[in-house]
């Protein structure tokens, strides 16, 4: 496949199919991913992958936090600055809404809303729970370069027939991720991915995302 269809098929999944992923697979992509740039060739992304038993008690304890309706954990950075300038929550609005409307729940219908939002919480069923963490020492140029050891390897895992889901969610667990990873202190989470095989009879799946039109965004100067 080429990187022009890789990239055009890669979307967040959120559904996955109860099939494990080969661990040798799953190592080839992690230690493929490391060739994407960074400022300085610092390599900043540190990588916890969770599967089996461990992966399965996250998500139980996760889940019961949330069923439970424990407070969320105070997130360690603002995922969303506030408020919001309008072009960008209008598109944020619009994913939620399209995600929903082929759910079929309606926008008064709270409680399910809730109950889908929950599944982050499980990780969408994928079998390996990718954790990225950065040295709390670093700054925005390292940001960067992890956001694209991340892209390198969600494209890694198109190009294998994996399906992704990148999840700010875990940043409101960080502490519950911590204690499955047991990463040091002076590591901070910058998200989880859930990786596996996408459901392709779910419906949720097939929702495209849009994008916005190359005027909006690019400038070309001769």
């Amino acid at each position: 496949m080429q990187l022009a269809q890789i990239l055009d098929k890669r979307k967040s999944c959120r559904a996955f199919l109860d099939r494990p992923v080969d661990p040798q697979l799953l190592r080839s992509i992690i230690t493929k991913a490391a060739r994407a740039p960074s400022n300085g060739n610092l390599q900043p992304w540190q990588i916890y992958i969770v599967t089996g038993t461990a992966l399965a008690s996250l998500k139980q304890t996760t889940k019961q936090l949330v069923d439970d309706k424990v407070p969320l954990q105070t997130p360690e950075y603002q995922v969303y600055p506030k408020p919001l300038k309008d072009v960008y929550d209008q598109r944020r609005q619009e994913i939620g809404e399209d995600l929903y409307r082929v759910l079929g729940i309606p926008r008064e219908d709270k409680q399910k809303r809730r109950g889908q939002f929950a599944k982050n919480a499980l990780m969408f069923n994928a079998p390996v729970g990718m954790f990225a963490y950065i040295d709390r020492s670093l700054s925005y140029g390292q940001w960067m370069d992890l956001g694209m050891y991340l892209q390198s390897v969600m494209l890694l895992c198109q190009g294998h027939g994996l399906a992704t889901c990148a999840q700010g969610y875990w940043t409101f667990f960080h502490a519950t991720v911590r204690q499955a990873t047991g990463a040091p202190d002076d590591l901070m989470l910058a998200c989880g991915m859930a990786i596996g095989f996408e459901d392709q009879d779910a419906p949720i799946n097939k929702v495209r995302s849009s994008r916005a039109a190359v005027e909006d965004f690019a400038v070309f100067i001769d």
